[in-house]
């Protein structure tokens, strides 16, 4: 089975900037340029409010128990509802869950098997 990831990196804003234009200017020459997808954050600070150990726990949940809807995951975690749905919903923002109907229920997924870390220096 291949081990499907997701990058996370931490990249200041100009960085990202210089990235992004080395990267059209591959594309006007007519080089061909790898597709990277991930996410990304300006800041390590940024990235700790993201990704909050609640989150990060709610992830993990998700990928191991698979629960069946919102209110199971409450139910699963032990916090409210009102705190799991507004949870869920960023992390589908950011791309992290997925959301998925199941009867007149909405399941949260996880597509992945492993969060990679990148950070530039």
């Amino acid at each position: 089975m291949r081990v499907k990831k997701i990058k996370i990196g931490i990249k200041d804003l100009k960085t990202a900037l210089r990235d992004f234009a080395g990267k059209a200017e591959a594309v006007e020459r007519g080089e061909k340029v790898k597709k990277e997808t991930g996410l990304y954050f300006t800041s390590f600070e940024a990235f700790r409010k993201a990704l909050t150990p609640k989150r990060l726990e709610l992830l993990h949940m998700i990928k191991l128990k698979k629960p069946i809807s919102i209110n199971e995951l409450a139910r699963m975690a032990k916090r409210d509802i009102k705190n799991i749905t507004v949870d869920v919903k960023y992390l589908e923002q950011i791309g992290l869950i997925e959301k998925i109907e199941v009867g007149q229920r909405t399941a949260p997924v996880i597509n992945y098997d492993r969060i990679d870390l990148e950070i530039a220096v």
